[in-house]
């Protein structure tokens, strides 16, 4: 079943409609009237032919622009519909659909962490679109059942974790708490382990993999009890890294609990002497 596509109008899309329809009643009044053409019909004529146009293909533009940000219009094509239809299921536990129930993302969540980012990101992510375009109207994609579209259709280039990162930034305290990312702070830089596979945060689109669900770390399935089972795919010395941080994390937590411990102890021991000494000054009071 294909999700429901709604396109909002924005003020923008009023202002290039308003234009628009203003710019051809001038045109028509001066085809119908052929007024003289003195100082005020030729600057009647400047706004008509030139002003307004301007201005509806400025606002045009920059709607069209924003409307691709949407995830509605990602539905737009059908071969999408899985992925759409996941991002914004408020049930499913994807990677995707948690993102999409972020009200960072929202239902910008494809574009925001599909777009590349970086000085010219914006330009580049729009013509990559239009190569989608050229590829569902002449060569066939629009032509594919979803099976056939899931079967043959892949994402162009490697996900790159700068994505990722531009929001989960690396240098956040609490990234660098987690053993598995510090042991594989070079392999996460070079894009060499992926943040969305199985084993890390799990796919972004698990039904789109062989192993579907199998993708997903148990967190992500509603277990309270993560599982943070080094991946297996892994080479031996990531493996070993991850497991040395874990040790040493483990060791962290031990010694944190041990000191609090201590500290309780320290209190009690306090309370005790404190109440032992108002008691013994009460003794001595005639």
């Amino acid at each position: 079943m294909r999700a429901r596509v709604e396109h909002p109008v924005t003020w923008l899309g009023y202002v290039c409609v308003a234009a628009a329809v203003l710019a051809i009643l001038i045109i028509g009044w001066y085809l119908r009237k052929q007024p003289r053409l003195d100082f005020t019909t030729k600057l009647v004529l400047l706004v008509g032919l030139g002003v307004l146009p301007a201005i509806s293909a400025g606002s045009s533009t920059v709607t069209g622009m924003e409307a691709t940000t949407k995830r509605h219009f990602c539905g737009s094509c059908h071969v999408m519909d899985p992925y759409v239809n996941d991002a914004g299921n408020p049930e499913s536990q994807s990677l995707a659909a948690r993102h999409g129930r972020n009200p960072f993302f929202g239902d910008r969540n494809c574009y925001v962490c599909h777009a590349d980012y970086g000085m010219y990101g914006y330009p580049m992510t729009k013509l990559a679109g239009m190569n989608h375009v050229y590829q569902y109207y002449v060569r066939g994609w629009r032509n594919y059942t979803i099976e056939e579209a899931l079967a043959k259709l892949h994402i162009s280039k490697p996900y790159d974790n700068l994505n990722c990162r531009q929001c989960h930034s690396g240098t956040l305290a609490d990234w660098g708490t987690v053993p598995e990312h510090v042991a594989l702070e070079k392999e996460l830089a070079s894009n060499a382990v992926s943040c969305a596979s199985s084993g890390c945060h799990g796919y972004a689109h698990p039904f789109s993999k062989k192993d579907g669900a199998e993708g997903l770390p148990q967190s992500a399935l509603g277990s309270d009890k993560p599982d943070r089972a080094v991946p297996s795919a892994l080479p031996s010395a990531a493996r070993d890294r991850i497991a040395e941080e874990k040790r040493k994390e483990a060791e962290r937590r031990a010694a944190d609990e041990a000191a609090r411990e201590a500290a309780k102890e320290a209190a009690r021991e306090a309370a005790k002497k404190a109440a032992k000494e108002r008691g013994t000054k009460k003794e001595q009071t005639p």
